[in-house]
């Protein structure tokens, strides 16, 4: 999806891509080693995800460490988030909370403070007011659906507008991703999204895989190397002193969901209707980011869960090596 003329940009630059040990981030880190680029990866994850990129164990809530890395760098990717279920967002508000906007702040102003040359902000669907299809011109009013995590999600964006507005500052960007699923996701059978559970409980054999809902709740769910290739496209291009959606570009129901992974892998499953299936439809529009950055994903649900459960049969325990905001 990305051309070979934007690709070239990042021969030889200095890149330093947060969180680059996670779910975009590791994709993101793959795209530009591959292109040259000189890439620093800062996490707090014990994974090594790429052998030509240096990778640096630091927390982010450090301010001097942000200062620290953001030195000399051309690029900046701030990718790094806390990923968690519905139920440890709803129970540990502030695990998301606090975290996300020192680090946030702090890797913000460190790289005006360095006078980088561009960044990238990963923000996130929950940002949004709730809606059934979420477009940039829309939903701005009205507090977040994801309430904790997208008021810190929204002030860094904000954050982003203050330098544009005092110090005219147009070379930082901002997205706003869907659901992303891929390898590197979060496999923790105890907080993670719909995707690796199902996949968490198919590989435990459990008969039959019981599925909340009656399966026609509708979400966005957009394969991780895409995104990451929207990302760089967002760093590359500019957001126009707003954002962009990253989505697949279409909406999937659950039983879709369920119907695909059973496609290619053999167990049993049935709805429970009794309990809840969530807000009905959840789909992102994506026609800006088509036009201003020249985003296509091409994964189709298929391709991206079969990569995704092959990559997960060989790194089950992965999520083992990688911070947990919700057990410290």
């Amino acid at each position: 999806m990305i051309k070979e003329d934007v690709l070239k940009t990042f021969d030889k630059k200095n890149v330093v891509i947060t969180g680059g040990t996670g779910l975009i981030g590791r994709a993101i880190v793959q795209i530009l080693c591959e292109a040259g680029a000189h890439v620093r990866i800062v996490s707090l994850d014990q994974v090594q995800v790429h052998e030509n990129a240096e990778h640096v164990y630091g927390d982010l809530t450090d301010f001097n460490l942000c200062k620290e890395i953001t030195h000399d760098m051309d690029f900046v990717f701030h990718v790094a988030g806390i990923k968690g279920s519905i139920q440890v967002t709803k129970h540990q508000p502030a695990s998301f909370f606090v975290p996300l906007l020192m680090f946030n702040t702090n890797m913000l102003e460190a790289s005006r403070l360095n006078k980088v040359q561009k960044l990238v902000y990963t923000s996130s669907i929950g940002a949004y007011s709730s809606a059934e299809v979420f477009k940039e011109t829309e939903n701005a009013e009205g507090p977040p659906m994801d309430m904790f995590p997208g008021w810190a999600k929204r002030m860094a964006e904000m954050q982003v507008e203050a330098y544009r507005i005092q110090y005219g500052m147009e070379n930082f960007s901002v997205v706003r991703p869907c659901n992303v699923y891929g390898p590197g996701d979060n496999f923790d059978p105890e907080n993670a999204m719909v995707i690796p559970t199902l996949m968490h409980r198919i590989h435990n054999k459990e008969n039959p895989v019981v599925v909340w809902g009656d399966g026609s709740a509708i979400r966005d769910f957009a394969y991780s190397r895409d995104v990451a290739e929207g990302t760089i496209l967002a760093l590359h291009h500019g957001t126009r002193g707003s954002f962009v959606n990253l989505g697949s570009g279409q909406g999937y129901s659950i039983h879709e969901l369920v119907e695909t992974l059973h496609e290619f892998l053999d167990f049993n499953y049935q709805f429970d209707p009794s309990k809840p299936s969530g807000f009905p439809r959840r789909v992102m529009d994506i026609s800006r980011a088509q036009e201003w950055i020249d985003y296509h994903p091409t994964t189709t649900l298929r391709e991206g869960l079969e990569t995704t459960w092959n990559w997960f049969l060989t790194h089950q325990d992965e999520y083992l090596k990688k911070k947990n905001y919700f057990k410290d």
